[in-house]
C-alpha cells in the first residue's frame, strides 16, 4: 500500500497548513501586540500582576482601592497606598465591582448574583441595598446610582438617608457602567447592545454612541465621556468629547474595566485581560 499522497491531497494539506499558520500568527498578534495611544496621549504600566483587576476608586489621601473580580466568595478589595504598599482590606466577596468613594468610605457592588452593595468605612462593613449582579456604581455625594449586569437588568438610584431604592430603568440587556456628570446628566452602557445611553427622566433614553465592541465602564469628566470596551481582544478606550465626536484614545487592549481620573490630564485604567493597571496621560502630565 503506497503511503504517497495524491497531488490534490498534498495541495489540500498545504492550504490547511498555511491557513493554520496564519491563524496562529494572528492570534499571537492579538495577544501580544502592545497598547497603542492616539496622538497627544501616552500610556505606561502603573501596577501589574493583579489577577482579575476590575474596579478602581481613589480617595482624598491618594489611596487607590482595587477590586479583584473573582467569583464564589473569593473576591477581594485591595488598597494601594502612595508609597506603593499593597494590602487586602476586604475579602469573601463574589465578583466585587463598581466602586466609588462615598462619605469618607468605600461603596462596592458584587456582580456574582443577588448580593448586597456594601459600604466600608471606619473598619466596618454595612449593607446598603441588594441588587442582582451590580456592576457599575456612581454618586454625586448624596445618592448612589447602580446598574445590574443581568438579563433583564435595572438602573437603580439609592438614597442612603431615607433608604429609598428607586428603579430608573428596567429591561436592560447586560448593563455594565454608569456615570453621573457634574451637570446632572446620567449615562449608562448595555454591553450586549453595544451602546451608551443618556438617561431621560421623561421620554426614551438617548443613544449617544453605538456599534461599540462590548462597552463596559463610563466616566464623565471635563474632557467628555470616557468609554471602555470589555472585549477579550482588540478592546479600546474611547472619548466622546464635548463636541460630540467619538475619539479612539487607546487600542489593542484586553478586557478593559474601570477608568478614573488620577490628576489633571491623567487617568488610571484597569486592564483585566493583562492583569494590570495602566496610566493614561497627556505627555506633560507624566
Amino acid at each position: 500500500m503506497s503511503l504517497l499522497l495524491k497531488p490534490y491531497w498534498r495541495a489540500a494539506l498545504a492550504v490547511f497548513g498555511a491557513a493554520l499558520t496564519l491563524y496562529l500568527i494572528y492570534a499571537s498578534w492579538r495577544q501580544f501586540y502592545p497598547v497603542t495611544a492616539a496622538a497627544g496621549w501616552e500610556v505606561q504600566v502603573y501596577r501589574d500582576d493583579i489577577p482579575m483587576v476590575s474596579a478602581l476608586a481613589l480617595d482624598g489621601q491618594g489611596d487607590l482601592y482595587i477590586s479583584q473580580e473573582i467569583a464564589s466568595g473569593k473576591g477581594k478589595i485591595l488598597k494601594l497606598t502612595p508609597d506603593g504598599s499593597l494590602s487586602e482590606i476586604l475579602s469573601g466577596l463574589s465578583k466585587p465591582d463598581g466602586q466609588v468613594i462615598f462619605r469618607d468610605g468605600l461603596v462596592t457592588g458584587q456582580e456574582g448574583g443577588k448580593l448586597p452593595v456594601l459600604w466600608l468605612r471606619n473598619g466596618q462593613t454595612e449593607t446598603l441595598f441588594e441588587g442582582n449582579g451590580i456592576e457599575g456604581i456612581a454618586t454625586d455625594g448624596q445618592v448612589l446610582y447602580a446598574i445590574e449586569d443581568a438579563r433583564p437588568g435595572r438602573l437603580l438610584r439609592f438614597t442612603p438617608d431615607s433608604g429609598e431604592l428607586s428603579v430608573l430603568r428596567d429591561g436592560l440587556d447586560d448593563g455594565e457602567g454608569v456615570s453621573l456628570c457634574a451637570d446632572g446628566r446620567l449615562f449608562y452602557t448595555e454591553k450586549r447592545r453595544g451602546w451608551v445611553k443618556q438617561w431621560q427622566a421623561k421620554g426614551p433614553d438617548i443613544v449617544v454612541a453605538d456599534g461599540l465592541n462590548a462597552p463596559g465602564f463610563v466616566q464623565c469628566t471635563a474632557d467628555g465621556l470616557w468609554i471602555t470596551e470589555d472585549a477579550t481582544h482588540m478592546a479600546r478606550v474611547l472619548l466622546l468629547d464635548t463636541s460630540g465626536q467619538l475619539q479612539v484614545i487607546l487600542t489593542h487592549l484586553r478586557s478593559v474595566q474601570t477608568i478614573i481620573p488620577l490628576a489633571a490630564g491623567s487617568f488610571l485604567l484597569a486592564e483585566q485581560g493583562r492583569q494590570r493597571i495602566l496610566k493614561l496621560a497627556r505627555p506633560a502630565s507624566f
